[in-house]
C-alpha cells in the first residue's frame, strides 16, 4: 500500500521527504492549505489590482525590475519567466531529487505564503501523484533567488512544455503525460511563475537525501571499524564509557556504545589481552575511530537542525504575509543551506579516509599481527585484496576534492543585481557523489575485515561481529585463491547501501536507536 503524505501550512518531516522523492508516497493538500492557499492568493489579486509597483507581479525579475508591466501582458511575463529560467544543461537529475524539489515546492505553496491558486498547487500535486517527473538538467542553479533553473523546468512542465519522465520511465512531452494522466496544464497568471521558481527547494531535498543516507553509512563504519578493530588484535578498552566520557560530545559516546556492543564477548579480543600483550596502544585509525566517526555524527546532527528549519520556512520573494502585505525580501539565499552540504562532504571525506587506513594495515605484514601478506590465499602467486586498496585509495583521493567547499565561491549575474550567490546546488550535487563514494569505501572495508576474521579462525569472533560476516558470506564467498574482485565489492557495496550490515548486528545487539543513552552511561 502507497503511504499518504498530508500537506498542512506547517512543516514537512524529512521521513516524509524520503518517503515521497524515493518510495513513491502520494501527497494530499490539507483543507488547511487549500484555506492558506486561498487566503494568500486573495492578498496578490488585491495588489495587482492597485497602482501600486509590486515586485514580480507588476514588474520585471532581476535587473529588469525597473519596467513596469501593464495588465494585458501580465500572463505573458510570467510565462516568459518560466521558459526563460528554463535554461539548465547536461544530464538529467536523479527522480528521487525531482521529486523531492516538486514536494518541497509544494509545502512551501500550501502555507499561503506564495499568493498562487489553490488550483496551481493542485496541479503540482496530481504531477507528484502520477508519477510524471520533469526533466530537470545538471546545471543551472546558483543558489540563490532560488533554485531557479531547476524549479523552472519543473514550472514549465505544469504549464504542459518541456519533457518529463512518465511513472514508468518512459520520455515523453510533458503535455502528452498530462494528457495521458488526466492533468490539465495550467495557465500562470500574476506573480505564479515567480513563486514556483523562487525556492531552495532543490538544494535542501538534496540535503535531507543525503542526511537519511549518511545516518546509515555511520552506523555501518561503526560496523565495520569495530570488525577492524577485532580482526587487527586491537583492544577494546579505549571504548569504555568512563573514558568516552572525559570528552562528552554526543556522536563520539554514540560510536563507541556502537564498538562497545559489536565487540562484546569476543574470543580474538580476549585472546591477546593478557599481560604477555606488549601493545599498550592501538595506531589512531583503531583508537579514534569513535572520535571521528562521532564528530561525523555531530556534523550530522548540525545539518538535521538547519535541515529543519528550513522545512519549517516559507521561502518565496516577494512573500505574502500573515497581515496580508506582500514584500521583498532575501530569504532565497543558499547559505545556511550551502554551508551544511559543504560541511557534510567534509565529514564524509574524513570518515572514509579513516577507513581506508584501517584496509590498508590488514594489508601489510608489518602491522597486521600475523595475518599473509595482502590477505592472499599464497602470497606471490595471489595478490589477495593489494588493488582492492586501490579502488579504496583512488575514491577517497576523490572524496577529498569533493570536500573542497562550493559555498566559498560566488559568481555574480543578473547584470550585478544577484552580486553575491550560495552555490549550494553544486554543493549538493558534490556531496551525492561523496555519499556514493563513502558507501564504497566502506563496503571494501567490509571486504577487508571480513576477510580478516576468517582468516583468525578457529578464533572466536564477537556474536555481532561473526553475524555481519555470515550474512555477507550469503553474497560473497570467504577467503581462497584469486577471483576477479570487483562483482564482490559491488554486491558488499549493495550490502553496505541497503543496511544489511547494521541489520545483522542489531539481531544480536538489539536496536542501535538506545544507543545515545548507553554512550552517555
Amino acid at each position: 500500500m502507497v503511504a499518504l503524505v498530508p500537506l498542512h501550512p506547517g512543516p514537512l518531516t524529512e521521513a516524509a521527504v524520503v518517503s515521497v522523492a524515493r518510495h513513491g508516497a502520494r501527497v494530499d493538500l490539507t483543507p488547511d492549505a487549500l484555506t492558506a492557499l486561498a487566503t494568500g492568493r486573495a492578498a496578490v489579486e488585491k495588489l495587482a489590482a492597485s497602482a501600486r509597483p509590486a515586485y514580480g507581479i507588476s514588474t520585471g525579475f532581476g535587473a529588469l525590475a525597473t519596467r513596469h508591466i501593464p495588465p494585458e501582458l501580465r500572463a505573458q511575463l510570467q510565462r516568459s519567466l518560466i521558459r526563460s529560467h528554463a535554461a539548465g544543461s547536461g544530464p538529467e537529475v536523479e527522480r528521487e531529487v525531482v521529486r523531492a524539489l516538486m514536494l518541497l515546492r509544494l509545502r512551501t505553496l500550501a502555507t499561503g505564503r506564495t499568493g498562487v491558486r489553490p488550483e496551481t498547487a493542485q496541479t503540482l500535486q496530481a504531477l507528484l501523484n502520477a508519477g510524471i517527473t520533469p526533466i530537470v538538467p545538471e546545471y543551472g542553479s546558483l543558489g540563490c533567488s532560488g533554485d531557479l533553473a531547476p524549479l523552472a523546468h519543473v514550472a514549465l512542465a505544469l504549464t504542459g512544455e518541456g519533457e518529463v519522465r512518465a511513472a514508468t520511465g518512459e520520455l515523453q512531452n510533458a503535455s502528452d503525460a498530462m494528457q495521458s494522466a488526466g492533468i490539465a496544464p495550467i495557465e500562470l497568471t500574476d506573480k505564479e511563475g515567480l513563486a514556483l521558481i523562487n525556492g531552495t527547494d532543490g538544494m535542501l531535498g538534496m540535503l535531507l537525501l543525503a542526511c537519511h543516507d549518511l545516518e546509515r553509512l555511520l552506523n555501518t563504519v561503526d560496523v565495520t571499524a569495530a570488525m577492524s578493530v577485532e580482526a587487527l588484535l586491537g583492544t577494546d578498552r579505549v571504548f569504555a564509557a568512563d573514558l568516552q566520557a572525559l570528552r562528552p560530545h554526543p556522536g563520539q559516546a554514540i560510536s563507541a556504545a556502537h564498538l562497545r556492543r559489536m565487540l562484546a564477548g569476543s574470543g580474538i579480543v580476549a585472546s591477546h589481552a593478557g599481560p604477555e600483550d606488549t601493545r599498550v596502544q592501538d595506531a589512531y585509525s583503531l583508537r579514534c575511530a569513535p572520535q571521528v566517526n562521532g564528530a561525523a555524527r555531530d556534523t550530522l546532527a548540525h545539518a538535521r537542525a538547519v535541515a529543519q528549519r528550513e522545512l519549517d520556512a516559507a521561502i518565496d520573494n516577494p512573500v505574502v504575509l500573515p497581515d496580508g502585505r506582500v514584500e521583498s525580501n532575501g530569504n532565497f539565499h543558499g547559505a545556511p543551506l550551502a554551508y551544511v552540504l559543504d560541511f557534510l562532504a567534509i565529514a564524509v571525506a574524513d570518515v572514509a579516509s579513516m577507513s581506508e587506513r584501517r584496509t590498508d594495515r590488514f594489508l601489510d605484514v608489518a602491522r597486521n599481527h600475523g595475518l599473509p601478506a595482502f590477505l592472499a590465499d599464497d602470497p606471490g602467486v595471489d595478490s589477495g585484496h593489494m588493488i582492492a586498496q586501490y579502488t579504496q585509495a583512488g575514491i577517497v583521493s576523490e572524496l577529498k576534492r569533493l570536500a573542497v567547499p562550493a559555498s566559498v565561491d560566488s559568481i555574480p549575474s543578473s547584470a550585478m543585481q544577484e552580486d553575491h550567490v550560495s552555490m549550494g546546488w553544486s554543493a549538493a550535487r558534490k556531496l551525492r557523489r561523496s555519499l556514493d563514494g563513502m558507501t564504497r569505501v566502506i563496503a571494501i572495508e567490509l571486504l577487508t575485515a571480513a576477510r580478516g576474521l576468517d582468516l583468525r579462525a578457529p578464533v572466536p569472533a564477537a556474536p555481532a561481529t561473526a553475524a555481519v560476516v555470515a550474512a555477507l558470506r550469503r553474497q560473497v564467498p570467504g577467503p581462497g585463491p584469486d577471483r576477479p574482485l570487483y562483482k564482490e565489492i559491488e554486491a558488499a557495496v549493495e550490502f553496505v547501501h541497503s543496511g544489511a550490515a547494521v541489520a545483522a548486528t542489531e539481531a544480536v545487539t538489539g536496536p542501535w536507536h538506545d544507543q545515545a543513552q548507553e554512550g552517555r552511561a
